[in-house]
C-alpha cells in the first residue's frame, strides 16, 4: 500500500512540472533509440557481416568497404523515435509532427543510401567478370541511382507537404520543359551511353586518341556522364560521354587486337644522289648476301627488255639504278627482320619529290605492339638503313647548318644572343 503512495505521491509531484515530465519521457525515448541502435549495429549487425563472411562467394574486402547492412541499421533508432515521441506527454502536436516527419524523411534517405551501396556493391562484383570491360554497367547503374535519389526527394517532399508523391509528379508534369532543359546532360549522356554500348565503341581499356580534349593514353573508368583517359604522362583527361557520340577519336584497340603496329615512316633521299650503276659498284653490292640473287635476276630482266628495244637509242634501254637497288634491299632486309610481321602489308614506295628530297618511305607492322619494344624495333631498322645508305651512293637529304655554310666560304658572325648571323657582303 505504501508503495502505491509512493507512485501516486511522485505522479502528483509530476503533474506541478509538466516541463519536468516532458523532459524526463522524451530522454526515456532517446536512450531508448541509443540502445536499439548499439543492439542493431554491435549486434545484430555484426553477426551477419560475420555469417556473410563464411560464405564462399563473399569477400571481405568489398563488405568492408560497403556496407548496405549498416546503414539499414540506421532505421531502427529512427522507427523507436518516430514512434515513441507519441507518447512523450504535453508535448504540441506541431513538435510531434515535425519529429515524425524528420525521422520518415531520415528513414527514406536512408532506404536509398542503401539501395546505392548495394549497386556499389553490384557494380565492384560485376567488373571482376572478364566481359566487363567491354560491357560496362557503371553509368547505367548510376542512372538508376539519379531516379531513386529523385523519388527520394519527392518521398521526403510529400512527407513534408503532408501530399501523396503521385500528386507531386503531376505537379511536375507541367515542368516537363524545365525538366529536360535542368537534366539535358544526363538525357545526352544515357543516348550516348546506350550507343557506345550498343556498337562497343569504347571499353574500359582501349587506347583512344582524342586531340580536340588532348586526351590520349588508356581508358580507365566510364560512368554516366563522362569517360576517365589517363594519357601517357600519367595525367588524366575527363571526356563528356556525348563527346564520343559527337567528336571524332582514335581507337587503337584495333592495332592491339591484331598484335602487330605500323611503321610508316621516311627517309628523305638527296635527290643528286640518284645515278645510273655501274659494273664496279654492281660487283662491290654482289657481297652483300640479299642482292646476289636480286641483281642476277634484275639484270636478265633488263637484257630480255632490251634485246627488244635493240633498234632504238641507247637512251631508252633500262639501266639499274642505285635507289631502286637500295629499296630493293630495304625490302629484302625487311623480309628477313625478326621483329617484322611478314602476314601483314609490307610496302617500301616513293612518294612526291619535294624540295626536301625524295622521300623513300617503309609500310610495314611489327610483331609487337608495345611501346618500348615497338620504338626499340623501328630505332633499330632506321639505324642500319641510314648507315648503310652511302654504300649504295645515295646520300641523306638535310638542310644546311652553318658548319656547311663555313665549308664552302661564307663567313658567319656571332651575335649577342649567340645564334649564327651571316654577314653582309656587299656586291661588286
Amino acid at each position: 500500500m505504501q508503495e502505491f503512495n509512493f507512485i501516486r505521491n511522485i505522479q502528483e509531484w509530476f503533474n506541478q512540472y509538466p516541463w519536468l515530465e516532458m523532459l524526463t519521457s522524451l530522454s526515456i525515448v532517446i536512450l531508448l533509440a541509443i540502445l536499439a541502435n548499439f543492439i542493431a549495429k554491435q549486434i545484430v549487425v555484426r553477426g551477419i557481416r560475420k555469417l556473410i563472411s563464411k560464405m564462399h562467394f563473399a569477400n571481405s574486402e568489398i563488405i568492408s568497404q560497403h556496407s548496405v547492412i549498416r546503414r539499414i541499421a540506421n532505421i531502427v533508432p529512427a522507427v523507436v523515435i518516430m514512434n515513441g515521441i507519441t507518447t512523450v506527454p504535453h508535448l504540441s502536436d506541431k513538435v510531434e509532427s515535425i519529429v515524425q516527419m524528420a525521422a520518415q524523411a531520415f528513414i527514406f534517405l536512408t532506404i536509398a543510401l542503401a539501395i546505392s551501396e548495394f549497386l556499389n556493391i553490384f557494380n565492384l562484383f560485376y567488373q571482376r567478370n572478364p566481359k566487363s570491360r567491354n560491357k560496362p554497367i557503371k553509368g547505367y547503374l548510376q542512372l538508376v541511382k539519379l531516379i531513386i535519389y529523385v523519388v527520394c526527394a519527392l518521398m521526403i517532399l510529400g512527407t513534408f507537404l503532408k501530399k501523396d508523391v503521385f500528386t507531386l509528379l503531376a505537379g511536375f508534369g507541367a515542368m516537363a520543359a524545365v525538366l529536360m532543359l535542368v537534366f539535358q546532360n544526363t538525357i545526352l549522356s544515357l543516348v550516348a551511353s546506350v550507343q557506345i554500348s550498343s556498337y562497343d565503341m569504347v571499353r574500359i581499356g582501349d587506347w583512344i586518341e582524342m586531340p580536340s580534349l588532348n586526351a590520349d593514353g588508356d581508358v580507365i573508368d566510364m560512368s554516366l556522364h563522362t569517360v576517365t583517359v589517363q594519357n601517357w604522362d600519367k595525367t588524366l583527361t575527363t571526356i563528356p560521354t556525348n563527346k564520343l557520340i559527337t567528336d571524332t577519336f582514335k581507337n587503337w584497340r584495333g592495332m592491339q587486337e591484331a598484335g602487330a603496329r605500323r611503321i610508316k615512316r621516311a627517309i628523305l633521299i638527296d635527290q643528286n644522289s640518284v645515278h645510273f650503276m655501274t659494273e664496279h659498284e654492281q660487283s662491290k653490292l654482289r657481297e652483300f648476301l640479299l642482292l646476289d640473287q636480286y641483281l642476277h635476276s634484275k639484270n636478265e630482266e633488263i637484257e630480255q627488255f632490251n634485246q627488244q628495244l635493240a633498234n632504238q637509242s641507247q637512251y631508252n634501254q633500262r639501266r639499274l639504278t642505285n635507289l631502286g637497288t637500295f629499296r630493293a634491299y630495304v625490302e629484302f632486309y625487311l623480309k628477313q627482320h625478326p621483329g617484322i610481321n611478314q602476314s601483314q602489308s609490307l610496302i617500301i614506295r616513293q612518294l612526291q619529290p619535294s624540295s626536301e628530297g625524295l622521300p623513300l618511305e617503309i609500310y610495314a607492322f611489327t610483331k609487337t605492339t608495345a611501346w618500348k619494344e615497338y620504338e626499340s624495333i623501328q630505332s633499330d631498322i632506321f639505324d642500319h638503313l641510314l648507315a648503310i645508305i652511302p654504300e649504295f651512293g645515295l646520300k641523306v637529304y638535310q638542310a644546311p647548318s652553318g658548319s656547311d655554310l663555313k665549308q664552302i666560304g661564307v663567313p658567319f658572325k656571332v651575335s649577342s644572343v649567340q645564334s649564327l648571323n651571316p654577314v653582309e657582303i656587299d656586291e661588286p
